[in-house]
C-alpha cells in the first residue's frame, strides 16, 4: 500500500493548532497500521462516504477525507465537521 499526502490535506492540517494535528497524525498512523496489519482499532471511525471517499474521525469534531484507489491512499482534507460536510458537497 502507498500513502500519498495532497497538498489541500497539507493545507488544511497546517491551519490547525498543534494538539489537533497530533491527534491527526495519531489517526493516520492508527489508519496504517490498520491497512497493514488488518486489526481495526477501537475508536477510528472508518466510514466508507461515496465512490473511493473514506473518512476517520480524529476527535469528536474532526475528521480526514482520504480515497483508495488499487494501492493507493490519499490524504485529500483535514478540517471539522461544517468544513467536511461544505468539501462532500463540492465532489
Amino acid at each position: 500500500m502507498k500513502y500519498e499526502y495532497k497538498p489541500s490535506f497539507d493545507k488544511t492540517l497546517g491551519k490547525m493548532h498543534s494538539i489537533r494535528k497530533e491527534e491527526a497524525s495519531s489517526a493516520i498512523s492508527e489508519l496504517i497500521d490498520f491497512f497493514e496489519t488488518g486489526k481495526k482499532p477501537r475508536g477510528l471511525g472508518l466510514k466508507h462516504l461515496k465512490d473511493t471517499f473514506w473518512e476517520i474521525r480524529f476527535n469528536i469534531r474532526d475528521r480526514i477525507i482520504f480515497t483508495m484507489e488499487n494501492d493507493t491512499v490519499s490524504f485529500i482534507i483535514a478540517g471539522n465537521h461544517h468544513e467536511i460536510k461544505r468539501f462532500l458537497k463540492r465532489i
